[in-house]
């Protein structure tokens, strides 16, 4: 607004516009017409352009597949809950970390997404939707550490209160585990859920699921959930796929609960959704069930994941990845 010679105050009543919604500036109309043509003449808004909705005749999930301005494409999912609408947003354009059992990683990275176009999901899923949300999940396609201040930027934004005013406490990270990641987020002291994708309680099975593990080891990145607990005084959500034969015998358990028991961590247990490119089989339910108590025996704190979207490519990447071999 400086730079076009106007007050500081248009700055917030321009972004209010923005964060509502509001693709013409035509429309803006507490804003004079001399300055809603300076910015039809200066500036542009990019709202996203769908390319793909699927529906969930079982729950109700909406996936999307949003195109981006230079073509590339993300996918973002709205889950209903009793609690409210909740999102789980991308933050890159594929991902490089070449987890076994995602779909996102397959054609690796192409380039991180920038605070507008995280932004921008949470609009456009709302306008295409009629839902208002009130929850945000960065779970999406992208390891949110591995583009950090575009990140923070994009929380920031969407935290503001001039802008949708979402709470810390309604927004998760998810990450695989970025040691030096979680130290900067710990040093920002934010009120939101960090969730640590975990999937296995020794650096041999972790580092065949999950290839990052080589560089980092467990011992490196539990050191540093201390860390982050410390520091924020937040319990920190543990991610557990469940693979069969892989990673959920009784004995994965009694280790796991060794891990995260001292830090009074949550483990969420996920149900592995089948990805075509991947030979990963699901765990039956009632070894799920048997792991599940085991870990209540031990004394931790655990849920079962309720699979939502399940006839709608509910892993992230199967969609943006069918679209483009089409």
């Amino acid at each position: 607004m400086a730079e076009l010679g106007e007050p500081g105050y248009r700055a917030k009543q321009l972004f209010s516009w923005l964060s509502s919604g509001e693709d013409n500036f035509e429309e803006m109309t507490n804003l004079p017409k001399s300055l809603r043509e300076k910015l039809s003449k200066h500036c542009t808004l990019r709202p996203l352009h769908m390319l793909r909705k699927q529906v969930s005749a079982l729950d109700g999930t909406i996936k999307y597949l949003w195109q981006l301005e230079d073509g590339n494409a993300v996918e973002t999912v709205v889950m209903r809950y009793h609690h409210g609408n909740t999102i789980c947003i991308s933050t890159q354009v594929g991902c490089r970390m070449g987890c076994a059992f995602c779909a996102s990683t397959l054609g690796g990275l192409v380039r991180n997404l920038t605070p507008s176009e995280m932004f921008g999901e949470v609009l456009a899923s709302e306008r295409e939707s009629g839902l208002t949300i009130s929850n945000i999940v960065l779970m999406g396609i992208g390891e949110p550490l591995d583009n950090y201040s575009n990140v923070l930027r994009f929380l920031t934004l969407i935290n503001h209160p001039k802008g949708r005013n979402i709470g810390m406490r309604h927004i998760s990270l998810s990450t695989c585990g970025l040691v030096e990641g979680i130290d900067a987020l710990a040093e920002e002291d934010l009120q939101l859920t960090l969730s640590l994708s975990l999937h296995a309680p020794d650096d041999e099975t972790r580092s065949r699921l999950m290839p990052i593990n080589r560089s980092v080891g467990l011992e490196k990145l539990m050191r540093a959930c201390v860390r982050y607990y410390e520091k924020t005084k937040r319990r920190i959500s543990f991610e557990y796929i469940m693979v069969d034969r892989v990673n959920d015998t009784l004995e994965h358990a009694k280790r796991l609960a060794s891990l995260v028991k001292p830090i009074g961590g949550h483990v969420n247990l996920i149900p592995l959704n089948r990805v075509e490119e991947r030979s990963l089989p699901p765990s039956p339910p009632e070894r799920i069930a048997a792991f599940s108590r085991e870990l209540e025996k031990l004394g931790v704190n655990v849920t079962v994941r309720r699979s939502l979207g399940g006839d709608v490519d509910a892993s992230c990447g199967q969609l943006r990845r069918k679209t483009e071999i089409l």
